[in-house]
């Protein structure tokens, strides 16, 4: 269906009236007229289906492969062979979504950064940047020295986000460090997402969630 919509917009068939002749012709070639496709010569057939695949390719990919991720690079190679190998389109793209997912998770689990600073009570304010998932629990960890740290540290999430349940499982192993040594842990600025999570999370999750500051903006009046 995809080859078929390319080709027509490509032959000018822009309008509601080309969709619609598409559908319809598909849906009468189903029904009633299934004699009528198999008496079409398979090499006729295989004709329509090269004219399809040189019609609808990017050319000009070939072109800019030096210049885009290695990943993209390999998931299109994947999906072309498996598809030439094992003549399964649709098998394919479902193995390509799920090589780009696993190539995202892994990009995503390295922009995971925190920015340190004290408050007047020398406790420690960790504000992290990026997200928290189950691709990340290995660098969020690496972020804190529980040994060093003071009594009392905060982690801020005002620019950050946890995900999923993995990332609520870090942040309870890293308070279960922290408790073992005798400090605190506490969690500020949690989305009302996150906050659910962790609702959901019951006994599993265990760590104080600091109250959000409330700023008040003075008003004052002119004369």
């Amino acid at each position: 269906m995809i080859g078929q919509s390319l080709i027509n917009v490509k032959s000018g068939g822009r309008g509601r009236l080309s969709g619609i002749t598409a559908a319809v012709m598909l849906l009468l070639f189903i029904l009633f007229l299934a004699d009528s496709i198999e008496s079409v010569p398979m090499a006729a057939l295989a004709g329509v289906m090269f004219m399809v695949v040189i019609g609808t390719f990017e050319w000009s990919t070939l072109q800019t492969w030096r210049r885009v991720p290695v990943a993209e690079v390999l998931t299109m190679l994947v999906v072309a062979g498996y598809t030439v190998l094992m003549h399964d389109l649709a098998t394919a793209v479902i193995l390509g979504v799920a090589i780009s997912a696993v190539v995202f998770a892994w990009n995503k689990s390295k922009h995971l950064a925190s920015d340190i600073s004290f408050n007047e009570f020398d406790s420690k304010i960790s504000q992290l940047h990026g997200v928290l998932f189950f691709g990340s629990p290995t660098r969020f960890r690496d972020l804190f020295t529980p040994q060093a740290d003071p009594d009392d540290v905060v982690i801020d999430f005002y620019f950050s986000r946890v995900y999923d349940q993995s990332g609520f499982e870090a942040i309870n192993t890293l308070a279960e460090r922290y408790e073992r040594l005798g400090k605190r842990l506490h969690l500020r600025h949690l989305s009302e997402d996150c906050r659910r999570l962790l609702d959901q999370a019951g006994d599993l999750v265990e760590v104080n969630i600091s109250e959000d500051p409330h700023y008040h903006v003075l008003a004052e009046r002119a004369g």
